[in-house]
């Protein structure tokens, strides 16, 4: 079995009479995104300081490559923390300093590089995390999103090979969110550090995770793969699960996968026999490219536009719609024959190319400077009976895809 790169085992941490981290046992693996999730106040923050080491447990052990971080001598102990890297919950900027000054402090302290590669590199992670306008502000210039960042080129600095994020998305606006996340998975595959992230408020958690673990009632109760959680019960999805699934629908437009799922299960169970419904599949073709060229912002803003636009016209009649992929959302018409779901899909061409698609390339398609791109977007619908096999129709939904329209994304003024 694959030898964690972190592992609690009955970890037990307390402030006084108060238990914060009860028996704790989890494992983090390398080279992979783990998602921390729990209510606010739950110990997340507190589990991150001691896989930094800031915090000691006061029972259980802590192993790093399998070895008790109790056992390591201090220079294997100081070797492992100069591989972490820790983005703050509150930025953690110094006011003082510029956005250059702030992302090059931690090659000054703690490497003996010359100016020009300390030069060369900030310059590098600055036009990575699309900061290069904003070398010589000081932070209390930049927006709250420029500020995160800021702080994620400075975590990613001295090229870490883990990374921790206390609370990334913590007082941002929904679409903003979202576009911290995409940045932080975009970064991490492209480097290949491990992340480790804590939130009470992660939309998209489905979409950047390798693995989850669930902290509740001072216990991490669930880890595992995103697909696992869905079938995980336990008080902890209704406390926890269900103040994330508002932050999806108030992102995109669209349901979460598990309410869409659930959904589509009491549906089912509704219909008789040989009663149709439709599934709709829309691919937002070179969504990636506007990530890299125009901007993360512009990324989710588009997602975001698409999934509202969705909604009003097929939830309209009945339709429940979630985002599949990273690049598709899928709709659901639980009781349409596919010649409605044409017309409704026609109806819903033309709007879109006549209101949603000049709005988009006025507003999203400009959020930030890059190069231009041009996306596709595409659709294709399918219909099934009553127990259908949902795989099977998606596959012909996408097999059925046209292009109905085009966003034309040109760089900022």
């Amino acid at each position: 079995m694959k030898t964690p790169l972190i592992e609690f085992k009955d970890v037990t941490k307390c402030f006084g009479d108060k238990i914060v981290l009860d028996r704790v046992n989890l494992r983090i693996y390398e080279g992979e995104v783990t998602t921390i999730i729990g209510l606010s106040g739950s110990g997340k923050s507190v589990l991150l300081k001691h896989i930094i080491g800031l915090l000691q447990p006061d029972e259980g052990v802590i192993l790093f490559r399998g070895k008790p971080v109790s056992a390591m001598s201090r220079s294997d102990l100081a070797g492992s923390f100069r591989q972490i890297s820790y983005m703050f919950q509150g930025n953690a900027l110094f006011d003082s300093m510029t956005v250059y000054d702030n992302i090059a402090l931690p090659l000054i302290e703690t490497t003996h590089l010359k100016k020009t590669e300390i030069h060369r590199k900030v310059l590098a992670r600055m036009k990575q995390t699309e900061l290069t306008e904003a070398a010589a502000k000081y932070p209390s210039e930049l927006s709250g999103g420029m500020q995160k960042r800021a702080a994620l080129a400075r975590a990613l600095i001295t090229d870490p090979r883990i990374v921790l994020f206390d609370e990334p998305t913590s007082g941002q606006d929904p679409v903003r969110k979202n576009a911290i996340l995409s940045m932080i998975a975009q970064n991490q595959r492209k480097l290949n550090f491990t992340a480790v992230l804590v939130s009470h408020e992660i939309p998209d958690v489905y979409f950047i995770s390798n693995r989850i673990l669930a902290l509740y009632d001072h216990r991490i109760v669930f880890q595992g793969t995103p697909e696992e959680l869905e079938d995980f019960n336990h008080p902890f999805m209704d406390e926890v699960i269900n103040s994330l699934e508002g932050l999806q629908r108030e992102l995109t437009g669209l349901y979460s996968k598990r309410q869409f799922e659930m959904l589509n299960h009491l549906q089912l169970k509704r219909r008789k026999g040989g009663e149709t419904f439709c599934l709709v599949i829309f691919s937002l073709n070179e969504i990636d490219a506007i990530v890299s060229q125009i901007g993360h912002d512009a990324a989710q803003e588009i997602l975001r536009h698409m999934g509202l636009f969705i909604d009003r016209h097929f939830g309209a009649t009945g339709g429940i719609s979630t985002r599949r992929a990273t690049n598709e959302i899928l709709t659901m018409l639980p009781y349409s024959s596919l010649a409605e779901t044409e017309k409704i899909m026609e109806d819903f061409i033309a709007d879109f190319n006549r209101q949603a698609v000049p709005s988009l390339e006025e507003g999203a398609c400009k959020f930030a400077p890059g190069g231009a791109v041009e996306l596709t977007i595409l659709a294709g619908a399918a219909e099934g009976q009553s127990r259908a096999d949902i795989d099977a129709l998606l596959e012909e939904a996408r097999s059925k895809q046209k292009e109905i329209g085009r966003l034309q994304c040109a760089p900022g003024e």
